[in-house]
């Protein structure tokens, strides 16, 4: 299926809550779309100012972010970063699901990524209902940030080279804030056990999850 709709897909925009989200949750994604020469555009809501330690200065996640694009292979141009507070998207609802719609109007992607459905932080919540009220009548997958889930519908996986990964790992290492916080999930160690084992699912070397929110062919 995955070959199949790679075919038809030619414009894929990403919808990050946060500022690394993208990268965590679909990077190895990212990496093979662009590799096979599609176009994809990234947008973060959150640059999580508050979450920052005292000193630091307020635009450091959102430059991580910006390097963590340019390291991918992503453009600014088709790298969008708003500035909406961390933890309090639901008190912005409208205006998020405002800058979908100009999202929609500018790339007019064929498929969307977002956070899954069952991603327990109150800010992808938000994400993912507003991005299926903005793109529902188009491809929308879910997905996957082990931490913030209790369950998760795997029922898409896109299998990675070992070159996807090692861009993923490389766009992580942008964001040296959060290896100054000793994110668990920022290590090489998880990034690679998690794609090992979603990739022997469905016996390659590497893969990547994602819930199938709704398949337009």
């Amino acid at each position: 299926m995955m070959q199949h709709l790679m075919i038809s897909t030619q414009r894929i925009l990403v919808l990050a809550p946060h500022t690394d989200d993208a990268e965590l949750g679909c990077g190895g994604t990212i990496a093979r779309l662009l590799r096979e020469g599609k176009d994809v555009y990234v947008a973060a809501f959150s640059t999580a100012e508050a979450s920052l330690p005292p000193g630091v200065p307020a635009t450091r996640l959102r430059d991580e972010f910006l390097a963590a694009m340019e390291t991918l292979g992503i453009p600014p141009e088709k790298s969008f970063v708003f500035g909406y507070p961390v933890r309090r998207l639901s008190y912005y609802r409208q205006e998020v699901l405002e800058e979908l719609v100009k999202l929609r109007r500018q790339v007019n992607p064929n498929m969307v990524l977002l956070p899954s459905a069952s991603d327990l932080h109150q800010d992808h919540q938000v994400l993912n209902v507003e991005g299926l009220r903005c793109f529902k009548d188009m491809t929308l997958w879910g997905y996957e940030l082990p931490w913030n889930n209790i369950s998760f519908s795997s029922q898409a996986f896109v299998t990675l080279e070992t070159c996807d990964l090692q861009a993923k790992w490389g766009a992580l290492q942008a964001y040296h804030s959060q290896f100054e916080l000793s994110r668990p999930y920022f290590t090489w160690e998880f990034i690679e056990s998690l794609a090992r084992v979603r990739g022997v699912q469905v016996h390659a070397p590497y893969a990547e999850a994602f819930e199938v929110i709704r398949l337009r062919w």
